[in-house]
Parts: C-alpha cells; structure tokens; sequence
C-alpha cells in the first residue's frame, strides 16, 4: 500500500511538471513591434514601425522543442514612419492597401532548436493576400519579469521582397528587399 501511494505521487509529480513544461506566452502589444527598412532611391532608407498592432501566441515546450507554435498578427493600419503623408502613401492601394488587407500573419509549420538562445522557425506569412513560406532565426532575449510574472522576450531578423507579395508599385526607385526586425514580449498565459 504505501508503495502504491508513494508511486502514485511521484507519477503526479512527473505529470505536473510535465505540463508546467510547456507553455504559452501572449504577445504583449504595447511592448511588441516590427520595424522594417526599405531603399529609398539608392542613396537613403526609409524606416518605419508598426507599434501596438502585434498580436499573437508563442506556445513552447523545452521537452520537444519541435512541437513549439507561433501564430502571430500585424494591424497594418498601426504603421508610422514618422511622417504623416508618407504613412497615409504607405496605407494607401499602392502598397500596404490596409482597407483591403488589414493584417499580416505568420504561422509557423515546424520549430527546430539549434540552442537555449537559438531556433530556426519555418511558417506561412500571409501579407497583401499571399501567402508563402519563410524561414527565420529567432533569438531568445530572454526570461523573467517583475513580481514573479514569467515574461519572455524574442526578436527575429530577416527580409522579404516585396514584389513576391504583389506589391511592386516604385520598383526599381523605391527597393524590393524589406528588412524586417520582429521584437515580440510575451507574458505567460
């Protein structure tokens, strides 16, 4: 008897942390954000962000890294460059077209870990109605929080063209390559 009592805490002890292994964070908007650059022209950049409009869950599991989620959302109304007839351009039919398309998302399809600080994530991002796969490198910033809240924080660097998503309007003057930087803060759910 007592070593059935003493097995069956320790199974529950095993399935509790087990459970508590995996978790989900939720992005936190207000500390999330997308930057992106584009040649301007050849001899500038234009630089922008989307603040506030980043939305989404990262789900991970540290025991089985490759069952770890991200699904992400970006208001493309929430764009500022800084100016306010280039952002009101930006928005318009010519480009973001924000009526028509008023979202970017990403879903990942696999997750690998290369190292406690590194993954390489593979998934679907959906931007002006196309969608096609990208691969990016995700560094994990890091953990913790404030008053025992488990936070986490990861940025992502990489680059699309914009002519694959069929918005072409400028080429060549205005550059096809976006540089994008995701910086996501999630707090855990």
């Amino acid at each position: 008897m007592k070593k059935s009592i003493i097995a069956t805490l320790c199974l529950g002890y095993l399935i509790a942390n087990s459970a508590a292994a995996a978790e989900t964070f939720g992005v936190n908007p207000i500390e999330s954000f997308v930057l992106f650059k584009v040649n301007r022209l050849g001899v500038s950049y234009v630089y922008g962000r989307f603040t506030g409009g980043l939305s989404g869950t990262i789900s991970t599991d540290p025991a089985a890294p490759d069952k770890s989620t991200v699904a992400l959302e970006l208001k493309t109304d929430t764009l500022d460059t800084g100016y306010a007839q280039r952002d009101k351009d930006i928005k318009g039919p010519d480009f973001l077209n924000v009526k028509q398309f008023p979202l970017v998302t990403f879903k990942s399809t696999s997750v690998q870990k290369i190292s406690d600080q590194l993954y390489i994530v593979t998934g679907d991002l959906t931007f002006h109605g196309v969608t096609k796969p990208v691969t990016v490198q995700a560094n994990i910033i890091g953990r913790g929080g404030p008053k025992g809240e488990v936070q986490a924080g990861v940025e992502v660097h990489f680059t699309i063209k914009r002519s694959e998503y069929n918005v072409k309007y400028g080429l060549p003057q205005l550059g096809d390559d976006v540089e994008l930087t995701v910086a996501v803060t999630g707090a855990h759910r």
